[in-house]
């Protein structure tokens, strides 16, 4: 039985299991202590939310300048190095301009931005508040993506196009940049079978002030792209309305392993705030992950809403009009959203769709993970993270929440203060998509994981509640309430290995509310409808079935409706009358607000 359970919750690629036989071996001091504090105003249950937002409106950034038209055949670099504060420059709509394009530091200030746009006029662009789509560079469609809405293929969008054979382009921000605003533009590299690092970067120091508003950034088809935007040295940067496609790595022929449509969180300047909103992001390894190498500095205040995490299906080896490099490997997968060092993030109103294992991951859609990568990162943190009104559909799992050294044994600075509330996750798979089909895996090891609350969730699986690892103490502060879990399969609650010395070793002899009581201290498991049944602790609900559960319909075809019946026979899938309406510790119903969560998500497709 227990080594069935080691291979059937192993919650780590081979080289993070280094990270596992840390976590079991003697206990041994890191010399440090975690920050403790009462609930700032500014608050979502644990977690502190942003205190900086930035405004990218376009009334918000003015250019009183001139008006500078800039065709295909004059030098966009010579228009850029002549640009003063406030000046606009409209570019050729339909027109491809090649190079590696610098922008220095004008010392602009708020009332004066430089911005690049199309010469398009607004009329022929999506209104503000609107995500664009390659339809308005000309492209009817992409395979295996959300349809385009857009009445016509008509280019009115300026390329701009790295045409290097290694490196980073087409955007590169001298030290000191400031006060940018792109429009209306297709950002990309050419094909050429080159792996290109970044299309727009820090190339010098820092940059700040930066906002790419209805922009298309994208890789080739088949090449390697690595990120869109490399944040990391960038401050007071937007990304919003915007469509960021085709960006990965391939496996094993490949000279990158882990592609990004934005990413963040290295180096030695404190990054943040940033605003990525209502924009598709499309990338194999995370489209959004912030941490994940060298770092001083932890980036804060980061505003996540209105996005479409997405990654194509015919990226999946095996499906019909698979699509991998041009060596016939498949990307690299790994999650949607991963967070290894950030402050104050709020993720909000976001669908994310698609994500497997196979590769060094197993198909996870949302990571909290503080790494200190290659010991090079003790101060990284993922700390004060508000994820809610989401929606997660056809995945691996659904959450992995991990304080665990690094391969190299070096511990962070601690991953503590999540609130995680009205999360919808269907169509949850496991070895056909090379994952577990968990809910939640929980691994804690140094420093102790603390202060998570999950409330007002559900989540249908096919496997386990939860998987957990922790051989060191008690975790602090955990609440888990007024959720809906699903769970089908043997067991509810499983051990995701670590020997005698994991709380949650044999879960089968302790049952779901012995692991409970072994692995947490100041629990509250409250007010939750478990369909599955199983030995929980007093004050929840069990049902066998989702029909006996009030559910109003659950099906394998997509069509599926989670909310609850309040009537019998009302609509016809409902036979009896839900036990959850109304009979959450807060007087709500049981489970996400399905409501909420299909209007924040309203448009995202």
């Amino acid at each position: 039985m227990r080594s069935r359970l080691l291979r059937a919750f192993n919650p780590v690629s081979t080289v993070a299991l280094i990270g596992l036989i840390l976590a079991c071996a003697p206990a041994f001091s890191f010399g440090f202590q975690l920050e403790t504090r009462t609930a700032p105003v500014n608050s979502d249950g644990p977690a502190e939310l942003p205190r900086v937002y930035i405004k990218s409106n376009v009334s918000d950034t003015p250019a009183p300048g001139r008006v500078i038209p800039v065709q295909e055949k004059d030098g966009l670099q010579q228009a850029i190095d002549k640009a003063k504060c406030g000046d606009t420059l409209k570019l050729e709509a339909g027109a491809t301009f090649r190079g590696q394009f610098h922008f220095p530091d004008k010392s602009c200030d708020d009332g004066h931005w430089i911005v690049l746009r199309t010469s398009s006029s607004d009329a022929d662009l999506p209104p503000e508040g609107t995500r664009i789509t390659p339809c308005y560079a000309g492209v009817a469609s992409l395979p295996s993506r959300p349809e385009f809405r857009c009445n016509s293929a008509r280019n009115v969008m300026a390329k701009l196009e790295f045409a290097s054979n290694s490196g980073s382009g087409p955007l590169a921000f001298m030290a000191g940049a400031n006060h940018y605003r792109f429009l209306g533009l297709e950002i990309t590299r050419a094909s050429s079978n080159a792996s290109i690092t970044a299309l727009g970067f820090p190339k010098e120091g820092s940059a700040n002030h930066l906002i790419f508003d209805r922009v298309w950034m994208h890789g080739a088809a088949q090449d390697e792209t690595t990120r869109a935007l490399a944040l990391s040295g960038m401050n007071y940067v937007a990304v919003i309305d915007s469509y960021l496609s085709d960006f990965h790595c391939v496996a094993v022929s490949g000279s990158c392993t882990d592609a990004q449509a934005i990413s963040g969180g290295g180096g030695d300047i404190a990054g943040g705030p940033y605003k990525i909103v209502n924009n598709f992001l499309e990338a194999s390894g995370q489209s959004i992950l912030f941490g994940g190498g060298a770092a001083t500095a932890t980036p804060t205040d980061i505003e996540i809403r209105g996005n479409h995490l997405y990654k194509p299906i015919i990226w999946r080896p095996g499906t019909p009009g698979f699509v991998g490099g041009a060596s016939g490997h498949p990307f690299i997968v790994k999650n949607h959203f991963e967070l290894k060092n950030a402050q104050r993030v709020l993720f909000e109103g976001n669908l994310l769709e698609n994500c497997w294992g196979g590769f060094s991951q197993t198909g996870f859609s949302i990571l909290l993970t503080p790494k200190n990568q290659n010991n090079r990162c003790p101060a990284c943190r993922v700390t004060d993270v508000t994820i809610r009104y989401n929606k997660i559909n056809n995945v691996g799992g659904v959450l992995q929440i991990a304080n665990l050294p690094s391969d190299a044994g070096g511990a962070s600075s601690g991953g503590e203060r999540y609130s995680i509330h009205d999360l919808l996750a269907e169509n949850v798979h496991e070895k056909d998509y090379g994952g577990f089909g968990l809910f939640a895996m929980i691994l804690s090891n140094a420093p102790p994981l603390r202060d998570v609350s999950i409330e007002h969730v559900t989540a249908f699986v096919p496997r386990a509640i939860f998987s957990i690892l922790n051989p060191n103490g008690k975790l602090q502060n955990f609440t888990f309430r007024n959720n809906i879990f699903y769970s089908g399969g043997e067991r509810q609650i499983g051990s995701a290995g670590g020997g005698p010395r994991n709380c949650a070793f044999q879960p089968d002899a302790q049952g779901p509310a012995g692991v409970l009581k072994s692995c947490f201290d100041n629990l509250v498991f409250t007010h939750n409808l478990i369909i599955g049944g199983g030995s929980w602790p007093r004050d929840n609900f069990t049902a066998r079935d989702a029909r006996h559960a009030g559910i109003r319909e659950v099906s394998e075809d997509g069509t599926s409706d989670y909310r609850l019946c309040r009537q019998k026979n009302e609509p016809a899938s409902c036979k009896e009358v839900s036990r959850a309406v109304g009979a959450a510790s807060d007087g709500k119903d049981i489970g996400a607000d399905i409501d909420a969560i299909e209007k924040a998500i309203a448009g995202n497709r």
